[in-house]
């Protein structure tokens, strides 16, 4: 078939502008998707379920293991109420069931637990108390290569005791290789450290978590042991992964389809609450009964 060189010009035009037409609708459909509230290009989706560790109950939402710089959130702590029947032998004013919110991550094999345990504090004479009366900044690292496994309070101290109902933002974020900085802050209190972990690295992958945690004293790697204890009414307000954006690291929401939902040893144990806008933005509200609901 013949075609004039008027027709042929035409056709050329009209394909080309075909082809415009395509990557024009491609760049604005890349542009139209805002990574921070979807997911960035490439991003690592997390898995569908991951494996319980025994000995506690806790509710943990962990992100993919990708290219992420921390964790951070916002918190009212839970209410408590201990099974009488529980008691620590060892230290009788104390129970065998104890409260945890903390953040924490793994990279490059090392695994870290970073936040807030129900602990002793001292009194106004100096004293150690018997009983756990307030949540207290802890940190956790384990071992790697010559680093040695460490764990370590806050200075017994009111500046850094918090207490259920109180409202605290806390983060985990790494600032340079092989070195975290951890801060919680909250009614009118804050507590700052920097922590080493030579696993972690600026261009490392790794994964973050969450966790609200009834932990069991002497029970790691056990099966989580029958219990009347409550800890209840802890309110997520927002959830949020750190990463690398635009030359500048920012707050990525950690959503419902950035996590991996955890509870464990079962969900019978857990009374999670989020609405459609809450879980947009990492929020929801976790009870755990050791009895179950």
């Amino acid at each position: 078939m013949k075609y004039s060189t008027v027709n042929l010009a035409f056709i050329c035009a009209f394909a080309l502008f075909i082809a415009c037409g395509k990557e024009i609708k491609s760049v604005v459909a890349e542009t139209a998707i805002d990574p921070l509230d979807n997911y960035f290009k490439g991003e690592v989706r997390p898995d569908n379920v991951k494996p319980c560790f025994n000995g506690a109950y806790y509710r943990k939402v962990v992100s993919s293991k990708d290219y992420w710089l921390g964790i951070g959130g916002k918190v009212t702590l839970p209410t408590m109420t201990f099974d009488p029947l529980r008691v620590n032998p060892a230290k009788p004013g104390q129970y065998l069931d104890n409260p945890s919110i903390y953040l924490g991550g793994n990279m490059g094999g090392q695994e870290t637990d970073i936040g807030l345990t129900w602990e002793v504090i001292k009194d106004a004479n100096g004293n150690v108390t018997a009983d756990r009366r307030a949540f207290r900044p802890f940190l956790r690292r384990t071992g790697l290569g010559a680093q040695v496994a460490t764990y370590e309070n806050a200075p017994a101290m009111d500046m850094y005791y918090w207490y259920p109902g109180e409202e605290i933002s806390i983060s985990l974020q790494l600032l340079t290789d092989k070195k975290l900085k951890f801060i919680v802050e909250g009614a009118g209190k804050r507590f700052e450290k920097d922590f080493d972990a030579d696993g972690y690295s600026l261009n490392g992958l790794g994964e973050f978590k969450r966790v609200n945690a009834i932990d069991q004293v002497a029970n790691e790697g056990k099966p989580a042991q029958s219990t009347k204890t409550k800890v209840e009414n802890a309110q997520w307000s927002e959830t949020y992964l750190f990463r690398s954006y635009r030359s500048s690291v920012t707050k990525v929401p950690l959503h419902s389809g950035r996590l991996t939902d955890m509870r464990c040893p079962a969900s019978s144990y857990f009374a999670i609450t989020a609405s459609v806008e809450e879980m947009k933005k990492g929020a929801e509200k976790v009870n755990i009964n050791g009895n179950g609901y």
